[in-house]
């Protein structure tokens, strides 16, 4: 019986394991799972090695519900999962395992951001370092950047045709929308798909130190000959790339590649006829291929991104939640950049993990209070709250203002009508007014209503904060 009960786990785990190939297909198994091994079921805890801290963070984010749904399917009480990167292992049999995972993994199994294979054989210059997290996978898309990321994917998917559709890709945008993340992205499609290729990723800096080294070495024919043997080349930061020297000598380089057929994809924060320092020359080059920008996110994009990177903090951090409603406010207040978005959510998580206190709207204020801070207090206006209240329930404005009592409809008007009250010195008369002509009893009909609901609903009441921290702020 005692060796029943043993061996049962494992017949499970390897049950786990045929349903993630079949669900997967062999590639993606073989890239990620084959290793993984079940240590034990702690009552709602299953408990995973796997063989490298890299391994276990990219299990964590890309692949947790999933494994947790089927290793529910054998342990119905599982609840969570909890990765261990385990000691290495030298038995025979666990070695021929790992020799394919290491053959056929689309991505390296390091922890840290790694080195792309090509190297130009000076000190110094190899090429800039990739994160293994910014692949196409794991970038979101919106209105804002959906150009950007389909011209990123056809260039990556349309590598091997003789002539490059978009030749140089130029993707232009502020600081933190995104424009790395797909430079990334396209280095890592590449390589996973052609080892063979010679790939080149570098910022702008590390051009300019390269060179600035050849020449020093007396070395710069041999530099000049090698660049021009690659593959792709992408370079970062382009509004960087400084003096008439090296900036000749790119654009050379530049003319060279494009004319031999080989893919420049170039990222600058902004379009090549705004970036003053280059020559004409080289402007006019830079956007004879396709100028892709990466705009603004919208809310639905932030919201998109906020819900990510709290899902995974919540995934790896035991007891952490983040609502929707503190989601929502940081996506309408956060407005700059994905980097800022991910910030707050860390800070999140730092706040709960050192106070222990559950994440509250509150806390997402103090976030974004920095942000505000020094800011004049915001005089509210009817068509403010019209504004609002219509984004955040998803109902057109006319609706709000119409005769319609579609309880969708209703419901949010009355909202509306008590924050016109709450934070403007409207009288009821005016409001009703704003509000499609409406008799001032119906206004204070509509205002008692909403307070009677806020008694005995929380969430109403939490909704009806939010909206007026969005009003105020």
């Amino acid at each position: 019986m005692a060796q029943q009960e043993q061996i049962a786990p494992v017949d499970a785990w390897a049950r786990v394991k045929s349903r993630l190939r079949a669900e997967l297909g062999e590639d993606v198994f073989a890239s990620w799972f084959r290793g993984v091994e079940l240590e034990r079921i702690d009552g709602p805890v299953m408990h995973l090695t796997v063989a490298t801290r890299f391994l276990r963070n990219w299990l964590r984010t890309h692949y947790y519900e999933f494994v947790l749904r089927l290793g529910r399917s054998e342990w119905p009480e599982v609840e969570r999962i909890e990765f261990r990167v385990r000691q290495p292992h030298f038995g025979g049999e666990v070695q021929k395992e790992a020799a394919p995972q290491q053959r056929r993994s689309p991505m390296p199994p390091e922890a840290a951001p790694v080195q792309l294979p090509l190297r130009t054989g000076y000190e110094g210059f190899e090429g800039s370092p990739l994160d293994p997290r910014l692949s196409f996978s794991t970038f979101l898309t919106g209105a804002s950047n959906r150009l950007a990321h389909a011209a990123a994917q056809e260039v990556a998917g349309a590598f091997s045709s003789p002539q490059p559709l978009f030749n140089p890709l130029f993707l232009h945008g502020n600081v933190g929308l995104g424009k790395t993340h797909l430079l990334h992205a396209i280095s890592w499609d590449i390589t996973q798909h052609r080892p063979e290729a010679q790939v080149l990723y570098l910022t702008a800096e590390r051009f300019m130190s390269g060179f600035v080294q050849a020449l020093r070495a007396r070395d710069a024919l041999a530099f000049k000959e090698k660049l021009r043997k690659i593959d792709i080349l992408l370079i970062d930061d382009m509004e960087f790339l400084q003096g008439p020297t090296i900036q000749q000598e790119f654009c050379h380089t530049l003319n060279s590649l494009i004319d031999g057929g080989k893919q420049v994809v170039v990222a600058a924060d902004r379009a090549p006829t705004q970036l003053d320092k280059l020559d004409t020359r080289m402007r006019s080059r830079l956007g004879g291929g396709l100028v892709a920008e990466i705009g603004t996110m919208d809310y639905d994009l932030r919201h998109k991104i906020l819900s990510k990177r709290a899902s995974e903090a919540c995934a790896d951090t035991t007891g952490l939640n983040v609502s929707d409603i503190v989601l929502a406010f940081l996506a309408e207040r956060l407005t700059e950049s994905g980097r800022e978005l991910e910030g707050a959510i860390h800070r999140l998580r730092a706040s709960f993990q050192l106070t222990d206190e559950p994440v509250t709207l509150e806390t997402a204020e103090q976030i974004v209070r920095d942000l505000m801070r020094g800011a004049e207090p915001r005089r509210v206006r009817i068509d403010d709250i019209l504004r609002t209240v219509s984004k955040h329930y998803g109902v057109n404005r006319g609706d709000l203002l119409s005769g319609r009592r579609n309880r969708s409809i209703v419901r949010p008007r009355q909202i509306g009508m008590y924050l016109a009250k709450l934070l403007t010195s409207r009288s009821l008369p005016e409001i009703g007014r704003r509000f499609g002509n409406r008799d001032h009893t119906t206004v204070l009909h509509a205002i008692r209503k909403i307070e009677q609901l806020m008694s005995d609903d929380n969430q109403l009441r939490e909704e009806i904060e939010l909206l007026k921290r969005l009003l105020r702020d």
